[in-house]
């Protein structure tokens, strides 16, 4: 079931009217307060959270009456950092837009054990009983924010992704996703490292992993090399531990210790943009360091999952930085798997900013949840 989202964009950034609907699902735009008055009245609202390490998007959510198509009516994106936990955020959210709905769909960063959200990334606690008393919810349902991504795939389209790797079998034309043929693996380096998968079925079914935590693995050589800057021997070291905004920079003062010079760069996006220009030789590597693992590590997800439906990587940064990841290492090493780089080769790989995905993945799970749970 394809679910139509239209979003309301700040008319300072589109030149139109506050009231003009946009139907393109994933740009980050704010709808101007007081505007959702009208729509709320009509029909069944919620909300629907994406809630990571650095940044909360939060959308007001309605059903069509005798439909089950969502509609995104506001949407809006706060920095962590400057709140206090997340029911600060879904208050300020609500009081932007004089709205007060009464359920929460919640994909957040982590997984949800004996009643509280586990993620080191978090800033604050996040527990769902607690959010219900503390931002005045009559339900809140959580689903891991990479299940809700996964979820929010099946409404992309040829605007929303760049085609990293096509197939032979794909032709030349376009720049279209797979159909949903087989499953299809979600990976994204942010503030951490989030990895989902989605089945093919009827109704979509979708695997939340924790697959960020596997344990790196490094080639003999220059990978090795940076791997004991990185940690003492015989020590755990995840991939998320490199591959996320954080991981970058660790890496880059790795590249630059091993190198026996000051770090210049304090931040992943001066680094990025450092290599992107090649103005700094130690960023430069280490982003070419960064895109080899991350093509060896997608390359071992599309094996392990079979996904010939392909693999998505989501993530801000990841789109600023396509045309230097087409021109590195990234599909050598994510087609380098020996006997099986013939099926490797079927695997089509996407790079898409997931801006409002998550949400509307979010919101999308909710809306095929039994009718007793998604009912005002």
């Amino acid at each position: 079931m394809k679910a139509e989202f239209q979003i309301y964009g700040a008319a300072e950034s589109t030149g139109e009217s506050p009231d003009t609907p946009h139907a393109h699902p994933l740009q980050e735009d704010a709808m101007p307060s007081g505007a959702v008055s009208t729509l709320s009245a009509e029909q069944s609202t919620f909300l629907a959270a994406d809630v990571g390490g650095t940044h909360a998007r939060i959308g007001l959510v309605a059903f069509r009456a005798g439909q089950n198509i969502p509609t995104v009516l506001a949407y809006r994106v706060y920095k962590c950092a400057e709140y206090a936990g997340l029911d600060a955020i879904l208050r300020a959210f609500c009081d932007s837009f004089a709205v007060r709905p009464r359920r929460l769909a919640l994909a957040c960063a982590g997984f949800l054990l004996e009643g509280r959200v586990v993620n080191n990334n978090l800033l604050w606690p996040v527990v769902p009983a607690d959010l219900k008393h503390s931002a005045g919810l009559d339900d809140v349902e959580v689903l891991n924010d990479f299940e809700a991504l996964a979820y929010g795939t099946a409404y992309l389209d040829a605007d929303n992704v760049h085609l990293l790797h096509r197939p032979a079998s794909h032709g030349t034309a376009g720049k279209e996703p797979a159909a949903s043929r087989g499953p299809v693996v979600i990976v994204g380096p942010g503030t951490g490292l989030g990895v989902a998968v989605r089945l093919p079925d009827a109704q979509p079914k979708v695997l939340a992993t924790e697959a960020g935590h596997i344990q790196l693995a490094a080639r003999v050589g220059r990978e090795q090399q940076v791997l004991g800057e990185l940690a003492p021997a015989d020590t755990h070291v995840p991939y998320d531990y490199i591959l996320s905004g954080p991981g970058l920079l660790r890496l880059y003062q790795a590249v630059c210790r091993l190198e026996k010079v000051s770090p210049e760069l304090q931040d992943p996006a001066a680094i990025t943009a450092a290599a992107c220009a090649g103005t700094n030789a130690q960023a430069l590597e280490t982003l070419q360091l960064f895109c080899g693992w991350l093509g060896s590590y997608t390359g071992d997800l599309a094996m392990l999952y079979g996904a010939t439906g392909g693999v998505y990587l989501a993530g801000g940064f990841l789109s600023r930085i396509t045309d230097f990841m087409a021109r590195s290492r990234f599909i050598e090493r994510f087609l380098d798997k020996g006997v099986v780089r013939p099926f490797q080769q079927t695997v089509p790989v996407y790079v898409v900013d997931h801006a409002q995905l998550a949400v509307i993945g979010a919101a999308s799970w909710l809306m095929d949840r039994p009718p007793s749970r998604v009912q005002p």
